[in-house]
């Protein structure tokens, strides 16, 4: 028991890694687009001003997303779709399985429930001991049943579901605004420095490093926001795209 409690504890520590990682690029593009190129690179005033409140805003507004990404907990389903005591017993204590599906069938016609498990049952989660509403999916990361699941992203370390899913697209299409803009302001000041223009120094690799990361994200998460744009338009999950629920 105090081995499986201290493995969780472990999974929990180690499910932060990726967090983290994505922090320390940020905070690293932080310094270098501000520090490095506007404060110490560019001479015009003006150019400066516009470029670092440019930066600030979509900055803002990716860091904003991320965090409510992050942060805003998962739905759960409504307590009227768990066991109440009576029913929970009565299903345990059952020990014919064809019995326990008449149980969960009885129970499900007083729910709003339509969807069905591949062979026509109720969907019933054994761990959360509840009747899975529509679209709801069990997490076994998270160890609970989401609304409207769409997928576990490990780069937030959360569930994005019914709760959190306008925040990540919203992380999503910021995430590609940050890349673009850093990489549309950094190019010509990479092109200066590989062409002697500009003494070469320790802003040249940031500002190297910043353009090729940039593009590199934008690309990647280009084919994200397109797949989940995708999976709005059809009003589909991320889950339903790979098994389409069952009436």
């Amino acid at each position: 028991m105090a081995l499986s409690r201290g493995l969780r504890c472990c999974q929990r520590i180690l499910s932060w890694i990726p967090v983290i990682i994505i922090t320390f690029v940020v905070l690293w593009s932080y310094y270098a687009y501000v520090f490095e190129l506007c404060l110490l690179t560019l001479t015009n005033i003006p150019e400066k001003v516009i470029y670092l409140i440019a930066f600030h805003v979509c900055f803002s507004l990716f860091a904003w997303t991320y965090w409510k990404s992050i942060f805003t907990l998962p739905s759960q389903p409504h307590k009227k779709f768990r066991l109440s005591y009576t029913d929970k017993e009565r299903y345990d204590n059952e020990e014919r399985p064809e019995v326990q599906k008449q149980i969960l069938v009885e129970l499900a016609k007083k729910l709003p429930v339509q969807t069905r498990t591949s062979s026509g049952g109720v969907r019933f989660c054994d761990r959360c001991q509840l009747i899975k509403p529509d679209r709801c999916h069990h997490c076994s990361v998270c160890n609970m049943c989401v609304l409207k699941m769409d997928h576990h992203c490990p780069w937030v370390n959360n569930c994005i579901g019914f709760s959190n899913y306008k925040f990540f697209l919203l992380f999503l299409i910021y995430s590609l605004l940050y890349c673009l803009y850093i990489a549309a302001t950094v190019s010509q000041y990479f092109i200066k420095f590989w062409a002697g223009e500009l003494p070469s120094g320790h802003a040249k690799f940031h500002v190297l490093f910043l353009l090729f990361v940039a593009l590199m994200f934008f690309i990647s998460l280009s084919f994200l926001f397109g797949y989940h744009c995708w999976l709005v338009g059809k009003n589909r999950s991320t889950l339903e795209a790979f098994c389409a629920p069952v009436f």
